[in-house]
């Protein structure tokens, strides 16, 4: 007598491994009330809660990591900051080591099951945030170091990986910042200059290139610059004077959703992660003594993150059609080894229903980075910083020649 083989618990198991598989994954879902905290600038009730992932699911401890420095950051408590985006930096590269076992799991389950490496720009933003950390702590040295590893890290994901990628402007700028307040007017015209070229549009932001220019006698340089900016006056620095730079994290990144996308000459369409904008551009209004300024957009998360995801659609279609073969090959044993054509159908459908695409990404970053510029005699001065109606205000000090970089987190 043929013995017949259940499969109500088999179906059961798998179910079962599949929901515990999706909710573990789900981080994005686990910490909304976090970034409800944080958003509300609630930062110790935001900070307790993102603690908590920090010590559950590894496949999600680079996120909580990365979420825990940026809370910090915002908070003003650059210190800790700083210690814990080094954690979340060294445990990046360590992922980036690609572990064979768990690559052939997400062959029969889901990208959501592997530990988040980061998108390539979510590791560039390490060492930004890094470099203002140490810049409002007064460490322009090693903010600078942050500085080039943004830079080198960038070219050689443009020259030895061959991404379409280009330099990211803030980093250049902040560069020219921490380069002119130590001094060295050759090397901050170099980053000024590389951040205006990435973004052309920076109006008023454009005042120390056009100064260094003419102070480091690059005088081509700055006839072309003195065209492209005939408003802009570049008057010496007097004698009492200093500069203060305010840099304004507005707004929330984009989020990504799930969106469907065939591979070329494929017949199946594919879930795949895609961006959505959370939030409309909008520009803070920066108040310093009897000045105001409307804050320059130097760089877009938005367009960043969509270069950076875009890069990768096409790996990831290659490796849903390696796992949808790998699937219909599993359901097809267990159609086989239980004599049930109807099972192995079955076992087929539940392993594709958790084929969503991986949505988590690093969702407490700023949405752009704004700057304002201004110039003043040495003394203490009180920031006042409004968008959206909400102002907020704080002291920093104007030192003669030095440039002050005073950090604000707005959503």
């Amino acid at each position: 007598m043929e013995r017949r083989i259940s499969s109500g618990p088999a179906v059961l198991g798998c179910a079962g491994i599949l929901v515990l598989a999706s909710c573990a994954g789900d981080y994005v879902a686990r910490t909304g009330g976090a970034r409800q905290a944080y958003q509300s600038y609630d930062y110790n009730r935001a900070l307790s809660e993102i603690e908590h992932e920090v010590r559950g699911p590894e496949v999600d401890r680079l996120l909580a990591l990365l979420d825990e420095g940026m809370i910090l950051h915002a908070a003003g408590r650059y210190q800790d900051s700083i210690g814990v985006l080094a954690e979340a930096d060294k445990l990046s590269q360590q992922l980036d080591v690609v572990s064979i076992s768990e690559e052939a799991k997400t062959l029969i389950s889901n990208e959501r099951e592997r530990a988040y490496r980061g998108e390539d720009f979510e590791k560039l933003m390490i060492s930004v945030l890094q470099a203002l950390n140490y810049a409002e702590l007064g460490k322009d040295e090693d903010a600078l170091v942050e500085v080039r590893r943004v830079n080198e890290r960038i070219r050689k994901m443009i020259v030895d990986e061959k991404k379409p990628y280009e330099q990211l402007a803030i980093a250049r700028y902040l560069g020219g910042v921490l380069w002119e307040d130590q001094g060295e007017l050759d090397s901050a015209f170099i980053d000024y200059q590389a951040a205006q070229k990435l973004q052309p549009n920076l109006g008023p932001l454009a005042e120390p290139l056009l100064r260094l220019a003419k102070e480091t006698q690059r005088d081509e340089a700055y006839r072309e610059l003195k065209q492209t900016y005939p408003d802009v006056l570049d008057q010496p620095l007097g004698k009492d004077e200093g500069q203060l730079v305010v840099v304004v994290e507005a707004g929330l990144s984009p989020i990504k959703i799930s969106a469907q996308q065939r591979y070329p000459g494929a017949v199946q369409l594919f879930d795949v992660p895609k961006y959505q904008d959370r939030w409309p551009t909008r520009s803070a209004l920066v108040r310093v003594d009897q000045q105001e300024q409307q804050a320059t957009t130097v760089t877009s998360l938005g367009s960043v993150a969509e270069i950076h995801l875009e890069d990768r659609v096409g790996r990831m279609l290659a490796k849903a059609i390696a796992r949808a073969a790998v699937k219909a090959g599993v359901a097809a044993g267990v159609g086989e080894a239980t004599k049930s054509k109807e099972l192995g159908l079955l076992t087929f459908v539940l392993l594709n229903l958790n084929s969503q695409a991986d949505l988590r990404s690093w969702l407490s970053l700023p949405a752009e980075f704004q700057l304002a510029r201004f110039r003043l005699p040495a003394g203490r001065y009180q920031v006042l910083v409004e968008l959206d109606g909400a102002p907020v205000q704080q002291e920093f000090e104007v030192r003669r020649r030095r440039v002050a970089v005073a950090v604000f987190r707005r959503y």
